[in-house]
């Protein structure tokens, strides 16, 4: 299976050990992303135990200092001139089964967790296989995909709270979980994740309910039929790699964040003007993707939109570019800066919102830059 977490980077600057962390100064943080984009950071910290990581954050708040936290970097999207202050890379481990319950580091790789819950013969997150990035970002995103997400299964998230200056366990309702949000993505600055704990299920060796209709189909099952464990997990990790969502050094189709955009949801007033702007651009007949997302309130999809709004696979022509397997994911061809990926981000929502009245919303999050500003 490909490796999902970027190597670690290749610097010329001498580290010095702080005891068992590891500090470093002038730091590229590129090679700590899968864009492989962003300046470096005046300081940069690798913690290993949550002890570490408490004592990092605790000392920069002290002191005024900026902070950034990193994880497996594939949610990033840092700023040519990188970051002034402290970064922050939780490199913590471990991986604590008991029958059904699992707790994650929040260091620990999602994508290796998720290989050995399946080889545990427990479901619930096989579906999120070959997503790139560590276990402590997935309640900030609320990570999903092929119809599952981390909210289904999370229980309890362990942080440490900025404010309070003391660590605190969130339940699943407190974390305030909605489509790729949380309480955590709400208020970046207050909660510093440490552990994640999960209730999966024994479902004698089979998957979940299988709920999204292109894994069905390949299953060739019908929505809501469990497959064997195994083969959920590596139809998701096929799919993905047919999308450019499985992350690969060799490949640029994968330097990426994975889907740059959500899928936007539209009040039923927003459906309607959509509806009729799709049948003004593309004729009477044509139906725009439509979900269920809530009472007066439907969802359509990102990669539709940019697609019928003219960009295809592989646009561009610079050194940022879109995905030649995905229209969702912005690509790094190996010699762009951020400021190439932001301009092709920048020029996808304006053309998409002059076609339908949609505003895309960037999925990543930004570091001394912002798609709102030039």
């Amino acid at each position: 299976m490909t490796s999902h977490t970027p190597p670690p980077p290749a610097l010329s600057v001498p580290s010095r050990s702080l005891g068992p962390v590891q500090e470093l100064h002038d730091a590229p943080l590129a090679p700590l992303t899968t864009f492989r984009l962003g300046g470096p950071a005046t300081r940069l910290v690798t913690a290993g135990t949550d002890a570490e990581v408490i004592d990092v954050v605790r000392a920069a708040d002290d002191a005024g200092t900026p902070l950034l936290v990193i994880g497996g970097g594939s949610n990033l999207v840092i700023g040519d001139k990188g970051f002034e202050g402290t970064a922050l890379r939780i490199a913590t481990r471990g991986f604590e089964l008991d029958g059904t319950r699992l707790e994650l580091a929040a260091g620990e790789v999602w994508t290796d967790a998720v290989a050995r819950t399946v080889e545990a013969g427990l479901a619930g997150v096989e579906c999120l296989a070959g997503i790139p990035g560590s276990a402590g970002a997935t309640p900030i995103q609320n990570v999903g995909a092929y119809g599952q997400e981390v909210s289904a299964t999370i229980t309890e998230v362990v942080a440490y709270d900025r404010t309070t200056r003391e660590t605190v366990t969130l339940t699943n309702e407190e974390c305030a979980f909605s489509y790729r949000h949380s309480r955590f993505k709400a208020d970046p600055e207050r909660y510093v994740v440490l552990r994640v704990r999960f209730e999966l299920e024994d479902a004698d060796g089979l998957s979940a309910p299988v709920k999204y209709a292109e894994t069905a189909r390949v299953l060739g099952v019908e929505p809501g039929d469990r497959v064997p464990l195994a083969q959920a997990r590596e139809t998701v990790l096929a799919l993905r790699a047919g999308k450019g969502m499985v992350l690969d050094p060799e490949d640029h189709d994968t330097w990426s964040a994975g889907s740059f955009f959500t899928n936007p949801i539209l009040t039923d007033a927003q459906f309607t003007a959509f509806h009729a702007r799709v049948e003004e651009r593309l004729g009477e007949g044509v139906e725009p993707p439509a979900y269920p997302a809530g009472e007066g309130h439907t969802k359509t999809s990102a990669a539709w939109l940019i697609d019928k709004a003219g960009f295809t696979k592989g646009y561009g022509m610079g050194p940022a570019r879109i995905s030649t397997k995905h229209t969702l994911a912005l690509t790094n061809r190996g010699e762009a800066t951020t400021a190439d990926l932001l301009a092709l981000a920048r020029e996808v929502v304006a053309g998409v919102h002059d076609a339908f009245g949609v505003t895309l919303v960037n999925e990543p999050v930004t570091v001394g830059v912002s798609l709102d500003s030039q």
